[in-house]
């Protein structure tokens, strides 16, 4: 699914991400994107792709591109089917700067030969790494190995306390 918006070229910005779980963090991160140029494409990985990496989505791809592409700044969204994909993409839009969040720092500098590099730092105190974490601890099955837990360490105090 690619979704667009008319605006005037001029610099054209890069970016990727899974944008699973939309938060605070990605809409500051998009809003500081627009601020870099006068053009923004935002590469969503595919479902298929982050299976690939290990990883699964809450919300499908077709969701996540839809979200992202309503945001305003977004011109372009593009879905991202492999790592090896970003130097097409670049030649193929065009692409001035490509900008990946402070913890991939390295991971791309061989594209400074087709643009400019950058990475930003991340909004601290949210991810969808962490609310997915914190979600993860409502979920009944992990209460229960949570309950299971406590159940053996109070029973093994108990047998200590027996013991001395």
């Amino acid at each position: 699914m690619e979704t667009t918006q008319e605006r005037p070229g001029g610099r054209t910005v890069l970016t990727y991400g899974t944008f699973d779980l939309f938060h605070i963090g990605h809409l500051r991160l998009i809003e500081r994107l627009t601020a870099m140029g006068d053009r923004l494409i935002v590469g969503v990985s595919s479902d298929e792709f982050n299976a690939a990496k290990g990883k699964r989505s809450v919300v499908s791809y077709e969701d996540r591109a839809a979200i992202v592409g309503a945001i305003r700044g977004v011109d372009l969204v593009i879905p991202e089917h492999a790592w090896e994909q970003k130097a097409a993409d670049i030649a193929e839009y065009g692409v001035d700067v490509f900008v990946m969040g402070d913890d991939w720092r390295g991971k791309f500098d061989d594209l400074e030969e087709l643009c400019e590099v950058v990475y930003l730092p991340r909004t601290v105190g949210v991810s969808s790494t962490e609310i997915k974490q914190m979600l993860r601890a409502l979920d009944p099955a992990h209460l229960d190995e949570l309950q299971s837990a406590v159940t053996s360490l109070t029973n093994l105090l108990t047998h200590y306390r027996d013991l001395t």
